[in-house]
């Protein structure tokens, strides 16, 4: 369980950056400069918890499960979130001024990432069950 906390970490960062990256370029930053926060790593650790919601919906039709996830997804990115605001007086990452933003903790835009993030953690799974048993 702790490697595959590490790992579904590691990955999340990766991703992150990934993103913020791009979504940097779609700005003109030539440097393509993405970023993340530390505070992330254990979020997307947490994903470990995920894996026997994955098993018990891995037979339900893929648009289904895309919607679990993004539910999923929004439920612990609003409640680490408001953890960590009502922790530190601050989130790490603010949708404040984001035209579909909840309380500047979710973006509801970011469903279509979320649907295929949680589709792509299925596989990530999948493949941990493989190497790791």
């Amino acid at each position: 369980m702790i490697i595959r906390f590490v790992i579904y970490g590691f990955l999340g960062w990766c991703i992150e950056i990934f993103w913020t990256g791009m979504g940097a370029a779609l700005t003109g930053d030539r440097r393509f400069r993405g970023y993340t926060y530390l505070w992330m790593f254990p979020i997307y650790g947490s994903a470990v918890f995920l894996e026997s919601l994955h098993d018990r919906i891995f037979h339900w039709p893929i648009l289904v499960r895309g919607g679990v996830w993004v539910l999923a997804i929004y439920t612990i990115e609003y409640a680490s979130g408001w953890f960590l605001r009502s922790a530190l007086g601050e989130c790490p990452w603010d949708y404040s001024g984001a035209k579909y933003a909840v309380k500047g903790l979710i973006r509801l835009d970011y469903a279509p990432a979320w649907f295929i993030a949680g589709l792509l953690f299925e596989r990530i799974h999948l493949f941990l069950d493989r190497i790791l048993l």
